[in-house]
């Protein structure tokens, strides 16, 4: 029997174990996961009954598989869910699948809403030339961002940075309102110190000729063939949030007869003179292994790994990353001053939206979550509360890090109060505070060696990289998803692992939905 070894329980490790046993492969699979939670940054944590989503996932894939993977744990929303009952709203419903209302394992379908923040206005987001976007930018700032963009039409900038892939798409004036300030706070560099391989992961299609085509199109009803799924109306979630997902998976694992482990940190990997791996362990524990797929982060991968060259360790001891915390803020819902001006309904006149993108540089903050929007079964008292996510991009170990919950909060909340989200910190019922390390690999540092470093990798015979931080890859959970199918389908067929590191390259926008 093979012993084949997964670090991490997050998408694309507990994927990778439930195909390897539910496809009754004659192996023996552990998996190891250095916290107690299942998910990675796709977890839920719960708050006395208040549920934070990491960083907030839609659901919502173009790959068939991924898809059925998902209905495979979560059946669709047969019923209304709470909010919409107490609305009396008509949804779309799937007779075959289970009341949320009773039934705990349900895939939500939730309409999408997100706007930007900046300069004191809300915009929709995507931004779009709308008679509401145009009055809020004035005519004088909307006729500089049509003009600033008639350059790129004309010369294209070379694309050897972020900020010329940005202004080659949008023009400079709609980049410096919309692009620059946010993608500084993500990453904690300017655009122009950033590869333009991050651009081209997350808004391939994305321009001011498309969305010109979508406006105009869609005015003298012409259908664009394709819909961007910034423009999707409509995702599925789970009702108790992402974590209910990979949860149900790990279960799947263990009654496959799969082992997890938790709460142990791999930083030993041997291998044979051959080259192959052939154990892994930590503190406490050492496992042999005939298989290793690893959703590790490379850094830690190879700074664990016996064997590894001075100068591929060098590659993989310079690959960034960006870390990030959650401030969760509970507020009654007469304070949260977001109010609801749309022709969307909301529970307690709230505002619709999943996301708030701020871009006002006169505070840290970077996005907002509603997570009453998101499921109202992710706030314990859904009717009377707005249960909020502030989302801050930080580096491990660097000032705010190091702050106590206490200053940290605190900070939060008088950024809440700067941008108008609250009117008094008494308005604050109960607030909570995440650290997440290693949550977006960033395209710097010694990133541009990293073709080297895939290279040396894929000559480990049996080893296989997988997920975002596994293969040091921007990529959402789907995409993580499917490098862990690829990984299986060559362990169990052969094969090389082009296919495995081959997921989120293609040129087309990954969320493409063809009509």
């Amino acid at each position: 029997m093979k012993t084949i070894i997964i670090i991490g329980a997050g998408p694309a490790g507990l994927t990778a174990a439930v195909e390897l046993l539910e496809r009754g492969t004659d192996c023996a699979v552990t998996v190891v996961e250095e916290s107690e939670t299942f998910g990675g940054i796709s977890k839920t944590l719960n708050f006395g009954g208040n549920r934070m989503d990491i960083g907030g996932h839609r659901f919502f894939s173009k790959d068939g598989r991924v898809n059925a993977w998902w209905s495979h744990f979560l059946q669709p929303q047969s019923s209304p869910s709470k909010d919409d009952i107490l609305l009396g709203r008509d949804r779309a419903l799937d007779k075959s699948g289970l009341n949320p209302e009773t039934d705990d394992a349900v895939m939500l379908t939730r309409e999408r809403v997100s706007r930007i923040y900046y300069r004191n206005v809300f915009f929709d987001y995507p931004v779009t030339l709308s008679h509401k976007t145009i009055r809020s930018m004035g005519p004088a700032t909307t006729l500089r961002a049509g003009l600033s963009y008639l350059p790129a039409l004309v010369r294209k900038l070379p694309e050897d940075n972020l900020e010329n892939f940005y202004i080659n798409r949008f023009g400079r004036v709609l980049y410096s309102m919309f692009f620059e300030g946010y993608t500084e706070k993500l990453w904690g560099r300017h655009p122009r110190d950033i590869s333009a391989d991050w651009g081209a992961q997350r808004i391939k299609g994305l321009s001011v000729s498309a969305l010109l085509g979508n406006i105009f199109g869609g005015m003298f009803g012409v259908k664009a063939h394709k819909t961007e799924t910034s423009l999707i109306e409509r995702f599925g979630y789970p009702k108790y949030g992402p974590g209910q997902l990979w949860e149900l998976a790990a279960e799947r694992v263990r009654e496959l007869g799969g082992v997890i482990i938790t709460g142990k940190r791999v930083t030993k990997i041997t291998r044979n003179d051959e080259g192959d791996i052939v154990s892994v362990g930590g503190d406490g524990f050492d496992l042999p292994c005939d298989t290793l797929i690893s959703s590790m982060p490379i850094s830690d991968l190879c700074a664990a790994m016996s064997g590894v060259p001075a100068d591929i360790a060098v590659i993989a001891e310079g690959l960034p990353f960006r870390d990030f915390q959650t401030v969760g803020v509970l507020l009654p819902s007469d304070k949260f001053r977001l109010r609801n001006l749309t022709a969307q309904k909301t529970v307690g006149g709230i505002a619709p939206d999943c996301w708030i993108y701020v871009q006002d540089p006169s505070v840290k903050l970077g996005r907002i979550q509603v997570f009453n929007n998101w499921s109202p079964y992710l706030v314990k008292d859904f009717e009377h509360t707005v249960w909020l996510g502030l989302e801050y991009f930080c580096s491990e170990g660097d000032q705010s890090w190091q702050q106590t919950d206490d200053e940290y909060t605190n900070a939060a909340t008088r950024e809440l109060l700067k941008i108008g989200v609250i009117a008094d910190k008494s308005d604050v019922i109960f607030t909570s505070r995440v650290r997440v390390k290693k949550a977006y690999p960033a395209y710097f540092g010694s990133y541009a060696r990293f073709g080297e470093l895939r290279e040396y990798l894929d000559q480990i015979g049996n080893l296989y990289c997988v997920g975002r931080n596994g293969q040091h890859r921007y990529n959402n959970m789907d995409h993580s998803m499917v490098t862990a199918f690829r990984a299986v389908d060559a362990i169990l067929a052969g094969g090389d692992k082009s296919a495995v590191w081959n997921v989120n390259v293609d040129d087309e926008y990954h969320e493409v939905k063809s009509e």
